[in-house]
């Protein structure tokens, strides 16, 4: 059973509210963990979205240049923008071909120049002898396509050398370094540290933030290759609770696979990228077997979920669709609103300490359905069917789960929920005397995504009050289904079922 390395709690006062512990860590973890990190942006959305400006650039160029020349001489002829459009394809191709689509190119002016002028003079010869061949040459525009070779190449050097400022002042920041931990501080680990700094220089994108190991012997050194060792491999769980964590890197050779086993075992919950280092491995498989860390040979054991566009088309479909339905059911949380006002005495709505992405602590918002003085904030005692504890209106909105509805706030303005996703649990919640972390295995791997409102669980009716076993395991299990198999048409189809699973108000009290 994974152990609660991320939370526990204890009683300061037998009648007193449950106070959360967390797990102690080294003082160089502690280090590293308390500094300062900027949230990250993703290598493939950035080099995605320079295709993007690049696409619209060439293509308003050359399509200006023609409006405001050919065609008010000749009339406007499609064939040209059709030529245009060809031509804008052809040079993103080129480019990609060219490498002119890596981050770290970004960064480089020469090579970026040198290569991105070259590429661009291919196009264009290409498309010089496609109109010989076509017999097309004399009714191409001279003036026309060598001002768009002069324009485009003009336009093309502005918008990379600002993409260049760009990138090195996000890579100054730490925007672009992939924060990686090494397991194993041996001399596997050794080599593995020196063959990442061998390749380091302004463009790398590794950050070595610490080595793990559980030995204490002679094996294990305090300090490898430069680096510390900041704990054991318990210890990175919460660790990369409280700063950011990009990849785990294993130095473990492959003959150690019972280790590995047990340490992936525990790691696996983790939002994060997990590889195992081929560097030091005798065993070689074929190439496309590898990815690579920089020039290191890596063969992957787990990805991080809904990572880079995928993450950006959920945010945006999670704000989007989120103020759509806000907007449209803001009627009706008004009418709740003032029902839980003139039912009982207290506030309208209710925070409560909840699991979010990577087991962070968040505040969701729902509507009171307690009387105020009884009021659970971190949920220690779970809500039963006829528990005195819930007012009139809030029996009926918790069967229908209208209580719910201010986390739209949390999905639209906060940005701390989604709107399908794993139910975010209150920290406290329990069955019977264990936290749901304690009574079950990879517990906190359903936060390696974040929590919605609603879920692959709840429309399958593991909603509500949970009371045995096999409903948080169940739980857990469809969540990690929805994980593994996400996607947008997912989303909506979950949506979509949302309201026939609250019609039938099965299990919710």
């Amino acid at each position: 059973m994974i152990e609660a390395a991320a939370v526990s709690a204890a009683h300061l006062d037998p009648n007193g509210p449950m106070v959360e512990r967390r797990k102690r860590l080294s003082p160089a973890a502690l280090a590293v963990a308390n500094l300062k990190v900027p949230r990250a942006y993703s290598p493939v959305v950035i080099a995605g979205m320079v295709r993007l400006i690049d696409f619209v650039l060439i293509a308003s160029v050359g399509i200006v240049l023609y409006l405001g020349y050919v065609a008010r001489r000749d009339g406007v002829h499609w064939e040209y923008i059709a030529a245009i459009l060809a031509m804008t394809v052809a040079t993103l191709i080129s480019f990609q071909a060219a490498d002119l689509y890596e981050v770290q190119v970004f960064r480089r002016t020469l090579k970026q120049m040198t290569r991105m002028f070259s590429t661009w003079t291919f196009v264009f010869l290409l498309f010089i002898g496609a109109s010989f061949f076509a017999k097309l040459g004399g009714e191409v525009s001279r003036v026309w396509l060598s001002s768009f070779f002069l324009l485009g190449i003009v336009a093309l050097t502005i918008e990379r050398l600002i993409i260049r400022n760009l990138v090195r002042h996000w890579a100054r920041e730490g925007r672009l370094d992939r924060r990686t931990i090494i397991v194993g501080a041996d001399e596997n680990g050794e080599k593995l540290i020196r063959a990442l700094n061998a390749q380091q220089d302004d463009d790398s994108d590794i950050r070595v933030l610490g080595v793990f190991d559980d030995r204490n012997d002679s094996r294990s050194q305090d300090i490898c290759a430069g680096i510390p060792k900041l704990g054991k491999i318990d210890d990175i769980l919460e660790f990369a609770r409280r700063t950011r964590v990009d990849l785990v890197l294993f130095a473990l050779p492959i003959s150690a696979e019972t280790r590995i086993l047990q340490m992936l075992n525990k790691l696996w919950v983790l939002p994060v990228d997990i590889r195992l280092s081929a560097h030091t491995n005798k065993l070689r498989f074929r190439p496309r077997a590898y990815s690579y860390v920089g020039n290191v040979p890596t063969l992957d054991v787990f990805e991080a979920p809904i990572t880079d566009w995928d993450q950006v088309i959920k945010q945006l479909f999670d704000r989007v669709v989120g103020a759509l339905i806000l907007l449209a059911l803001a009627p009706v949380m008004a009418l709740v609103a003032l029902a839980v006002k003139l039912d009982s005495p207290g506030p309208v709505l209710f925070r409560q300490k909840r699991f979010g992405f990577n087991n962070e602590r968040i505040d969701v918002f729902k509507f009171r359905s307690m009387y105020h003085h009884q009021a659970d904030p971190t949920a220690s005692k779970v809500v039963t069917k006829n528990d005195p504890r819930v007012t009139r209106v809030g029996k009926f909105i918790r069967r229908t789960s209208l209580d719910e509805l201010p986390q739209l706030f949390n999905v639209v303005f906060k940005g701390n929920l989604s709107l399908v996703g794993p139910r975010p649990h209150a920290v406290q919640m329990k069955l019977q005397s264990q936290l749901f972390d304690e009574a079950v295995d990879g517990y906190f791997a359903r936060h390696r995504v974040k929590p919605g409102i609603t879920g692959w669980a709840q429309i399958n009716g593991w909603r509500g009050e949970i009371d045995n076993e096999e409903k948080i395991q169940k739980r857990v299990q469809f969540d990690l289904y929805y994980i593994e198999n996400w996607s947008v048409l997912f989303d909506l189809y979950i949506l979509l079922k949302t309201p026939w699973a609250l019609i039938k108000g099965e299990n919710a009290y």
